[in-house]
């Protein structure tokens, strides 16, 4: 049978639908005053044309109500500028459910990348045993993270799922319905969600997505590609960090900790009561039947009638499962088999802790916390704590830190950061007692910059009274110049006799987190990622040096300036020499609701990522390797982009234009996180402090998309002056990595858009500054299109594109009513008097429409 194009099938259907469905939508009346959905329409047309005739946001504002109001008061045009926003929030949640109810027509799930086109190939080549094989030690980790850029309420969650089945029906009673209460439901908190509320809402698509999703994925793997035998590994797993990660927000408390390490708990038993339910009915044989409901009892009081009292452990649990089983097979000609075996399968994936709660914190913290113990310890306990330790080389630190033997109570220190760190030590013990150790065994430390900010921490678990914890110590590389030591930091780690039996007890496995998000703020998109890609390398031979098994843990967000963007093509593209047999993946914000937000989608990510790894592994392993010659090329390219990001972040106007130009510091006024958008507390603003999250969210809002392509027009200059083209483009031909790097960046131009901020040209104080963003945005564009052979961007993924198109022609109305905010902040500000009230109004309609932005983006900060 004819498939049609995904282009044809997106259009048709997606972009009809869209297109009937909003129509229904403007006509609904949601307040008294019912013509916001027909002045929509016109605001936007006007938006459109203003920019195709250089207007700015002021002038296309002014425009609007010149020819369409009847000379309203300023208040009247903010009151009309809300409404707006409140419609296109409600927009883009319609198209995301139009979206979400086509994925499997557009994308399908069985072709390439999914697990049914692997096995097919490994039949094929007769590699089935070989995949086996690999599988038993390959795992998927995917990371729901607490870094909150898209965080819809649970109602409108709710909303959401229920519109996407009603759509994939075209139940047009049921979607007024539905569209009808998504006006009258409220899209944002009046107040910061807490840590907990943060787990809460991404704990909900672990029951009602990754559960069933991750579940039918191994069931697959179990029933055709192992046939019935036994799977060794997990192969998939989850890992969380709301209510764990501690780096920068002081929200994150012990209790907290311990009161998500709970509900993760309790939400997998849920999952599995909800599961034995459903096979009581159908395991009604005699002896069967009793198991199965004195299961079902134990799991039922464990969930909702016990405070924190577990009525059934986990071995017992599998035990009885598996007697279960056995009886089946036996007495029962294996009936209904298929359903305990998933249930065994999940309880094999998620335990009784659903997803790993990973605790973080910052380097920087952990030296405040060492010197705060030994400056209250040396005073009474002199010869454990020598006073010169701070004076002391690197190397004799280390010497005193693993020799660290007392016992230290959290409550024995006044500092309140002291006290907590020391308590999440003690907190991740008594998870491990009640969720069992994948409950939290990880600690992460970010800005990781040595060997002794490793050792230190090990030394915390020490002083806490956990002699030999089982538990993996995880540094964090994220800055360049950290990258490049990275491998010589391992070396002393894998070299120290305490830190190398600490591995020996962890089977010599060593994980590693490498940081895309503050890589790029700090080096620039080229260097960011190139130093990532030879840090990996080169860790690798360090740690087959020492017989050490190192796993990447990627930190990535969603754009492709935080390491997003065509995820599993880098997977897929990397070499031999880089360890590969673990994918592990922070997926956070927009990416867990737009790339794993339902089934289909959910399954047809999480596939692709398996695929990549074993078809790098099994079916493609060499094939990707660079030369020494492309190596030096890439150096070179990421050296020239290098060097053309460190001026640009270097220029004097740099800070002040993301200061007063962009949403930067509005970031801290949306209700959607529960973190602070810097690490510090002064108002100064400090780049070293400024998060990832708003740093490149900033730049997105502009449209201007700088960290995900600054410099990389200027490398591929240099090359094409120089003579050198031809290299670049051979190299871009054949390597999948320099391929998906680049195409990646394509994506960040094709989200741009330069008229929306090009009245700034004219600025007295940042017009030259942003010509500069311009300049380079032509000539990348420029460059890449030259290196693709295309006309347009992302001109190979036509449906790619018309999606970003819809979604910017929804967004266009917030996109200008965000920027004239900004321009009337300005104006007031500089008044004699300014109204600090109408200033305030206008700072909210800023942040509103951020809010909006953000989620129409999908991989936008």
């Amino acid at each position: 049978m004819y498939t049609l194009p995904k282009i044809e099938r997106f259009n048709r259907s997606v972009l009809s639908k869209y297109n009937v469905y909003n129509s229904v939508f403007l006509t609904l009346p949601f307040d008294a005053i019912d013509n916001t959905g027909s002045l929509l329409p016109l605001f936007t047309e006007v938006c459109e044309k203003g920019f195709a005739n250089q207007e700015s946001p002021e002038q296309i504002v002014n425009f609007f109500v010149e020819k369409y109001l009847d000379a309203p008061s300023e208040q009247e045009r903010i009151d009309l500028m809300f409404r707006f926003i409140q419609y296109v929030e409600r927009q883009i949640v319609l198209f995301d459910a139009i979206e979400d109810a086509a994925f499997e027509e557009i994308n399908n799930l069985e072709g390439t990348g999914s697990m049914r086109e692997i096995r097919d190939k490994a039949e094929a080549t007769g590699k089935r045993e070989e995949l086996t094989e690999f599988l038993d030690s390959f795992n998927v980790r995917t990371v729901l993270t607490a870094h909150p850029t898209q965080f819809y309420p649970g109602p409108v969650l709710g909303i959401i799922t229920d519109l996407t089945e009603a759509i994939k029906t075209d139940n047009l009673y049921e979607i007024k319905q539905l569209l009808s209460q998504l006006g009258k439901t409220p899209f944002f908190k009046k107040e910061k969600p807490t840590p907990f509320d943060e787990a809460v809402s991404l704990i909900w698509y672990l029951e009602n997505v990754f559960y069933d999703t991750i579940g039918e994925i191994v069931n697959f793997i179990c029933r055709n590609i192992y046939q019935g035998e036994k799977i060794n590994g997990s192969i998939l797993s989850l890992g969380f960090w709301p209510g764990g990660d501690r780096d920068g927000n002081p929200f994150v408390t012990t209790e907290i900790t311990n009161k998500v390490a709970d509900r993760l708990r309790t939400s997998i038993l849920k999952c599995y009561y909800n599961d034995i339910r459903k096979l009581r009915r159908k395991l009604t044989f005699a002896k069967v039947d009793v198991m199965v409901t004195d299961v079902e009892s134990k799991l039922y009081r464990s969930v909702f009638y016990s405070e924190g009292e577990i009525f059934i452990t986990q071995d017992e649990f599998r035990k009885t499962l598996l007697e279960i089983r056995k009886i089946i097979v036996s007495q029962h000609q294996s009936l209904y088999l298929g359903e305990l075996d998933s249930l065994l399968n999940k309880l094999n994936v998620f335990g009784f802790h659903f997803a790993t709660l990973d605790i973080r914190q910052n380097s920087k913290i952990h030296n405040a916390v060492i010197k705060d113990i030994f400056d209250t310890l040396k005073k009474s306990d002199p010869e454990s704590f020598p006073k010169e330790y701070f004076d002391l080389e690197e190397k004799d630190r280390i010497e005193v830190a693993t020799n660290l033997h007392k016992r230290l109570k959290p409550d024995a220190f006044s500092d309140e950061m002291t006290q907590q760190t020391l308590q999440s030590i003690y907190a991740m013990k008594n998870i491990q007692e009640r969720n069992g150790e994948k409950g939290s065994n990880r600690y992460i430390i970010s800005n990781n910059e040595s060997a002794l900010n490793v050792i230190e921490t090990l030394a915390l678990f020490q002083l806490s009274g956990w002699e030999n914890p089982s538990v993996d110590i995880v540094p964090l590389f994220e800055a360049v110049d950290d990258l490049r030591n990275s491998d010589k930091i391992m070396e002393t780690l894998y070299t120290n006799p305490d830190y190398a039996e600490h591995l020996k007890r962890r089977n010599n496995v060593q994980t590693v987190m490498l940081g895309f998000s503050d890589g790029t703020k700090d080096g620039g998109y080229l260097m960011a990622n190139w130093s990532i890609y030879l840090a990996k390398e080169a860790i690798t031979a360090m740690s087959r040096k020492y017989g050490i098994e190192v796993i990447f843990f990627d930190g990535r967000g969603g754009p492709p300036a935080r390491g997003g963007g065509k995820t599993h093509k880098f997977y897929a593209s990397l070499g031999s020499d880089i360890e590969n047999n673990e994918i592990q993946i922070t997926i956070q914000g927009q990416t867990i609701s737009s790339n794993f937000g339902t089934f289909d989608s959910c399954q047809f990510n999480l596939e692709n990522l398996l695929s990549a790894g074993i078809s790098n592994r099994l079916f493609d392993k060499g094939k990707n390797d660079l030369s020494a010659g492309d190596k030096t090329l890439l150096s070179d390219l990421a050296e020239i982009g290098y060097k053309k990001y460190i001026d640009f972040k270097n220029h004097p106007e740099f800070i002040p234009f993301l200061e007063q130009m962009s949403a930067l510091k509005y970031y801290s006024m949306v209700n959607i996180g529960s973190r602070p958008a810097k690490r510090n507390k002064g108002d100064k603003l400090n780049f070293g402090d400024l998060r990832a999250i708003p740093f490149v969210g900033s730049w997105s809002m502009l449209k201007l998309n700088v960290p995900g392509s600054f410099g990389v027009g200027t490398a591929l200059k240099e090359f094409e002056k120089s003579g050198k083209w031809n290299d670049v483009q051979e190299l871009y031909d054949r390597s999948l990595f320099f391929r998906t790097l680049l195409e990646n960046s394509m994506m960040s131009l094709a989200k741009s858009f330069l008229p929306l901020t090009a009245y700034m040209k004219d600025d007295p104080e940042f017009g030259a500054f942003w010509q500069v963003i311009y300049d380079e945005f032509a000539l990348t564009k420029e460059m890449l299109l030259k290196i693709a052979a295309h006309k347009e961007l992302m001109e190979n993924y036509p449906d790619g594109k018309a999606s970003i198109a819809v979604r910017e022609h929804i967004v266009m109305p917030l996109l200008v009513i965000q920027q004239y905010s900004l321009q009337r902040i300005n104006e007031l500000q500089k008044e004699a008097k300014p109204d600090e009230k109408l200033i305030a109004t206008y700072e909210k309609l800023v942040t509103r429409a951020l809010f909006g932005n953000t989620n129409a983006a999908r991989n936008s900060a």
